[in-house]
């Protein structure tokens, strides 16, 4: 099994900046990719920021310039830096880990694993 250990979050006041963090661990090969996604009540889970394990970065276009994904692949972490937060940033943020498992007859498959996300509240 894999287990997804988010911290962070909590309540600030627009403008200012939080950080998240996410670690894996468990029984897998390897980590395709790791990343940050948001969800609101009532909407679609909105992708926020991406790296797969080539370097490969990629943004929401609502923070791109504010917030910024760092990764640790051998450790298994990833951070979320997120600078001039506005209401609209407000959400549940979840980590997302996409990791390789060996599979018998079809070599490495990649299954995506959630942390049980974490509340970020926006608000004077």
């Amino acid at each position: 099994q894999v287990q997804i250990v988010e911290s962070g979050g909590g309540s600030v006041q627009p403008g200012g900046s939080l950080t998240l963090s996410c670690e894996a661990s468990g029984n897998f090969s390897s980590i395709a990719g790791m990343g940050w996604y948001r969800q609101t009540p009532g909407s679609q889970r909105e992708k926020v920021a991406y790296e797969f394990s080539s370097s490969r970065t990629s943004y929401g276009d609502s923070v791109k310039g504010r917030f910024f994904i760092s990764t640790d692949f051998a450790k298994n972490t990833v951070s979320l830096q997120m600078n001039s937060l506005k209401p609209e940033d407000t959400a549940v943020y979840l980590c997302n880990v996409d990791v390789f498992k060996e599979s018998p007859g079809l070599g490495l498959l990649a299954y995506p694993y959630w942390g049980q996300g974490t509340q970020v509240t926006v608000s004077a």
